[in-house]
């Protein structure tokens, strides 16, 4: 007499399921982090704006003969370049007369601004940031 095999090959439906709920926990822990990688990366080109405005108001730091003359480092004298138009992620790097740099982004990068305060300390200018791309985690 012969006999019936029943071999079974596949998988079973709980082993699916653990699969498919492995799969949303990993998607729910990467978008969000993907998200704001992202959005990091874009901010970055707001950040690099502000460069050339950066050692423009040093250059006239320096020019002005150092000891805390920044009253005259603004956009369009003495060097510092004026305000450019908007650009991809860019919507705006103003410098104010006291060297004070705010730079605005727009886009894929966000509406966060990223600002730069000089301190004359010693005959050298310390920089520091504020603005809200720092609660936003977008430029730090």
């Amino acid at each position: 007499m012969r006999q019936c095999r029943h071999d079974t090959a596949g998988f079973t439906l709980i082993e699916l399921l653990i699969v498919v709920a492995i799969i949303g926990i990993l998607a729910a822990v990467a978008v969000p982090t993907y998200l704001s990688y992202t959005k990091k990366a874009y901010f970055s080109e707001v950040v690099q704006a502000t460069a050339p405005y950066k050692l423009a108001v040093e250059s006239c730091y320096q020019a002005q003969g150092g000891g805390g003359a920044v009253a005259n480092c603004g956009n369009g004298s003495n060097g510092v370049p004026a305000a450019p138009a908007a650009t991809g992620n860019v919507a705006s790097v103003v410098t104010t007369g006291a060297g004070v740099i705010t730079a605005t982004g727009q886009n894929k990068a966000g509406t966060d601004t990223y600002i730069l305060t000089p301190a004359p300390t010693n005959g050298v200018l310390i920089w520091t940031t504020s603005g809200t791309c720092l609660a936003a985690g977008t430029c730090n």
